[in-house]
């Protein structure tokens, strides 16, 4: 039987290790190469040619979902798995819309590795029980909201600078601060001001809840 080859790309050395020990005990999957960042990542896929690749999500430089993204254009073959500590349902889809089959939460066990690799080699995709639970969960508090908290959040929004709603919308793409910095043609320190002031406005001081904010708000659409 032909072997699975992944990579494996996380730029933490231990949890690379805990994974690759993993991956070698599950029969017939090979782990042809390890990376520490996006770039190094995409160079091993362009060398080696693997089955999966296994995607840290927060990597620093070129982040996984960036990866992911550049990956599924000029490698479509290869099947990504994102591996995350977050279960929140904008990185399920954010992972998604980059390309990923499969989203794997690091807490998962070598069966349900087992199970991911499986899947995704196979044409199918994959969520981690937890991180499905709440894309599941996430829509349907958002189908089921009440029309009085819209309307609020809708007109919280509409309060917004221009600059504040540039940036929310920049966060909700994935975008980190030094790219944002970039796009907005702006000082880091600047950017960070903004968001600051942003998360003060919004009572929201998370990631996650800016994203979920941006969603309910019409600000980006899920499929964006």
């Amino acid at each position: 039987m032909t072997s699975i080859r992944t990579i494996l790309a996380d730029d933490h050395e231990l949890v690379r290790a805990g994974i690759r020990a993993l991956l070698q005990n599950i029969a017939g999957v090979d782990v042809v190469g390890e990376a520490s960042n996006g770039e190094e990542a995409l160079r091993l896929v362009a060398a080696l040619q693997p089955d999966v690749a296994l995607l840290d999500i927060a990597m620093p430089g070129l982040n996984g979902l960036e990866t992911a993204a550049r990956i599924t254009a000029q490698f479509p073959n290869v099947r990504i798995i994102m591996l995350s500590m977050y279960a929140d349902e904008e990185y399920v889809l954010q992972a998604l819309r980059a390309g990923a089959s499969g989203y794997l939460l690091k807490g998962a066990r070598r069966p349900e590795l087992e199970l991911a690799v499986s899947a995704v080699v196979h044409g199918e995709t994959y969520l981690s029980p937890a991180a499905s639970k709440h894309v599941v969960g996430d829509f349907v508090q958002r189908a089921t909201g009440g029309t009085e908290t819209k309307e609020s959040e809708q007109r919280q929004a509409e309060r917004l600078t221009p600059r504040q709603r540039e940036i929310l919308q920049l966060i909700a793409q994935g975008q980190t601060t030094k790219e944002m910095a970039r796009t907005l043609n702006l000082s880091v320190k600047t950017v960070e001001m903004h968001r600051s002031q942003l998360m003060d406005r919004l009572g929201i001081h998370d990631v996650a809840g800016l994203v979920r904010y941006a969603i309910r708000t019409g600000m980006i659409s899920p499929s964006e």
